[in-house]
């Protein structure tokens, strides 16, 4: 194998290849720092990989291990069949705990990175960037263990199909208690390749055919009425945690889709465990060491029952989906408290993860360098007594102790997860406080700490743009904009999108998947199109600017071209003229990000509702048509698109506030900000604009300022209730509920 000369096993040398990796490594700018044991005395890294032609950050990572790591591509698979190897894939993320704990013990080993230089061709995949291909081997993981999980490890033959796979190893027999570790694993599949190649091969092909098998269409059946609804909220309510919120134990996740379908649920049928649901868990993970008490923003997921213990990473998508999540809880319960921590989010956002040209980088770590220099997960997040009495003044520091739980023992390795264990407003009646005041107290500390925390070594940033997630977050930005009346927000969503439309798009208009070193690169997949298309929809109904929803028409015909199933209906996750995979497959099951139809179903009902096309309300029928059977025998798996469901159902109402150029539309608008009616088109016009926008918006045609004063209509399929102007009224016809479920209650 050719590669770098220095490379452990490596029995070639391409001259000029090393020349390149030389290059590359010397055009890096005097903060890059070689993630590597493996140093000169002068800190070079001794050993250089083909990694460091990419701009991925995970990849980056892995640059100067002694593994002759390959990215994926062509040319892996052909040095593979020319050698007689199998190839190697190991696929992680830049944030991932987990992944560095296997990089650490096994990738930097040389006697481990020897072997599998010698024996297999490796290829590393930023899972981020490649979710295609993660979704693909992920499948074979799950089919040969039962589970999943980063790092994903997977030995395949040359034509690229699985027959062997797994998440984390160590190292060696008997480290961390496994029997085997990495490099028997290595010694047995390589053994086994060289000796019995036709078995390997045979169980290979099986096994891709299992998956494909398990991508091939189910038949459609009729669009699922407002029973499937019924049934996946009463799949939900026996796994919700009644003590701490949430649902199952642990590890516990956020499950923003799941919370959501649960507030649409309880506002078509006023069932109050819903409801109870949905606050119990927002509640539960605000008040735990999950949520970043000091700067802000949710960790990835606890992992206890309680919310408190997290693993550290900072996800963007997380933080996007928990932003929404609390802004309805804000307008489904009043509770400021909501609104504090949805504003808290995009604070966050905004300061730490915002690239200055305007899109949102993609993660945090969880590991961080402790004063020894070593990296420890957590440390930058937690702290002891005396780091807070060294930064407060005593009555401060007894308060931070009191509300956070803190002690000297500590809950987290001899440290102190912050987290909260009452309600702010019994902690202020037994400090003989207002809430008011406790809480301006409060903040005023923990800025003061955060500006300390500030100054410890920082956590790994993953600061590639990632066109898909920035779409969650512009949604959050201009969600926040409308509820929380914070035009600011507004202005961050905006140039978000122009970043993206701009910086991550090619020359013909087609999205790219991320932006990262630099420049633009990877075709886009299904959630690249249908998150933005959701972003571009919610800025329109935020600032009611018409080119947003030209923007997301013109988006949704590309999609429509490139991904769409034409034959059986819903979109593909690639797009037509992508690479050929092992398999094309249709997403519609919701995890931690809502699968990329299920938001395109969404997105289609809303263009219905604005437009009046009926094109598009076609295609979402027959999407749901689509993934009929699946929605009718486990609903609660596709929680995103049950919203979607629930959306066409209901039948969705139009709201309209016509504004005199004169006037402001504050009054009417202020009950509007305050209404969970999620199932609605919107927009706020001027008077003056009125004829220009019902070109788009048709149902905007006939509509007036009332006697010159800001006007609010609200209509259902044309038939509107009588014009308002009094903010009473209108929030007495927002309040309205008017396709009501009644199915059984879902509580005792």
């Amino acid at each position: 194998m050719t590669g770098d000369p220095r490379l452990p096993g490596v029995a070639r040398v391409d001259e000029l290849l090393t020349e390149r990796l030389a290059t590359a490594l010397t055009a890096k700018d005097d903060n890059y720092r070689p993630r590597t044991e493996h140093l000169e005395p002068d800190g070079r890294p001794l050993f250089t990989n083909r990694l460091i032609l990419e701009t991925s950050p995970y990849l980056l990572q892995h640059a100067h291990n002694p593994v002759n790591w390959f990215a994926w591509g062509a040319e892996a698979f052909d040095r593979a069949r020319a050698e007689n190897k199998p190839v190697l894939l190991s696929v992680g993320y830049s944030t991932c705990h987990w992944c560095h704990v296997m990089e650490r013990e096994s990738f930097e080993d040389l006697e481990i990175a020897r072997f599998i230089n010698e024996h297999f061709i490796p290829i590393k995949v930023d899972r981020e960037e490649r979710p295609d291909v993660d979704d693909i081997y992920m499948r074979a993981v799950q089919m040969l263990t039962g589970r999943g999980g980063w790092p994903m490890t997977v030995a395949l033959t040359p034509d690229r199909e699985p027959f062997f796979g797994g998440t984390y190893f160590p190292p060696r027999d008997g480290a961390r208690g496994a029997r085997l570790g990495f490099l028997s694993i290595l010694e047995e599949l390589s053994e086994r390749y060289a000796q019995d190649r036709e078995s390997v091969i045979a169980d290979a092909r099986s096994l891709s055919s299992h998956i494909r098998a398990s991508s091939a269409p189910a038949r459609p059946g009729s669009v699922p009425g407002p029973r499937t609804l019924a049934l996946a909220a009463r799949q939900l309510a026996p796994r919700f945690d009644s003590r701490f919120g949430g649902f199952g134990g642990a590890p516990k996740f956020p499950q923003p889709s799941m919370l959501a379908f649960l507030a649409r649920y309880h506002r078509r049928t006023g069932d109050p465990h819903a409801k109870r649901m949905v606050v119990a868990t927002l509640e539960g993970m605000a008040r735990g060491g999950m949520y970043d008490q000091v700067g802000g923003g949710f960790h990835r997921y606890s992992t206890d029952a309680r919310w408190l213990v997290p693993h550290f990473e900072k996800m963007l998508y997380d933080n996007a989906q928990l932003a929404v999540a609390y802004l309805e809880g804000y307008q489904l319960t009043g509770d400021d408290e909501m609104a504090r921590v949805a504003r808290e989010i995009l604070d966050h956002v905004a300061r730490e993860m915002t690239d200055p040209r305007g899109g949102f980088y993609s993660a945090t770590d969880a590991d961080s360098d402790n004063p020894e220099g070593h990296s420890e997960e957590g440390w930058f997040f937690t702290w002891t007594p005396a780091e807070i009495g060294q930064v407060l003044d005593a009555a401060s520091a007894q308060l931070v102790r009191t509300y956070y739980g803190v002690t000297e023992g500590g809950n987290f390795e001899g440290r102190n997860i912050f987290h909260v264990q009452r309600p702010t407003a019994d902690v202020a009646r037994d400090l003989g406080l207002a809430p008011g005041e406790l809480r301006a107290r409060l903040d005023s500390a923990r800025q003061q700490l955060w500006l300390a925390r500030a100054t410890r070594p920082a956590p790994l940033r993953d600061d590639k743009i990632i066109t898909a997630w920035n779409g969650l977050m512009i949604s959050a930005f201009a969600r926040g904009a409308f509820v929380l009346k914070n035009p600011g927000y507004a202005r961050r969503a905006a140039e978000a999108a122009r970043f993206v439309l701009s910086h991550v798009s090619d020359d013909n208009g087609r999205l790219l998947r991320v932006h990262a070193g630099g420049s633009g690169r990877h075709q886009a997949v299904l959630d690249d199109y249908a998150f933005m298309i959701g972003a571009l929809l919610d800025l329109h109904e935020a600032t009611s600017e018409l080119p947003w929803l030209e923007q997301a028409k013109a988006l949704q015909a590309l999609q429509d071209r490139l991904f769409a199933d034409q034959e059986h209906g819903g979109y593909f996750m690639t797009a037509s003229d992508g690479e050929q995979l092992m398999v094309r497959d249709r997403p519609s099951w919701d995890g931690a990000l809502p699968s990329g139809n299920s938001v395109s179903a969404m997105n289609l009902v809303r263009l219905a509702a604005l437009t009046e096309d009926e094109t598009y309300r076609e295609r979402a029928e027959r999407l749901f048509s689509t993934f009929a059977q699946g929605l009718s025998e486990a609903p609660s798996g596709a929680n995103a698109l049950l919203c979607a469901l629930d959306y066409y159902l209901d039948r969705p109402i139009e709201i309209v506030l016509v504004r005199p150029d004169a006037q402001s539309a504050d009054a009417l608008l202020a009950p509007l900000r305050l209404a969970f009616v999620p199932n609605r088109a919107l927009t706020v016009v001027l008077e003056s604009e009125l004829a220009e926008q019902a070109r788009t918006v048709p149902w905007l045609e006939g509509k007036v300022a009332v006697a010159g004063m800001t006007t609010a209509y609200v209509c259902e399929s044309g038939r509107c209730e009588l014009p308002t102007s009094d903010p009473a009224v209108f929030a007495r016809q927002l309040a309205t509920v008017r396709s009501p479920m009644t199915p059984p209650p879902l509580g005792p």
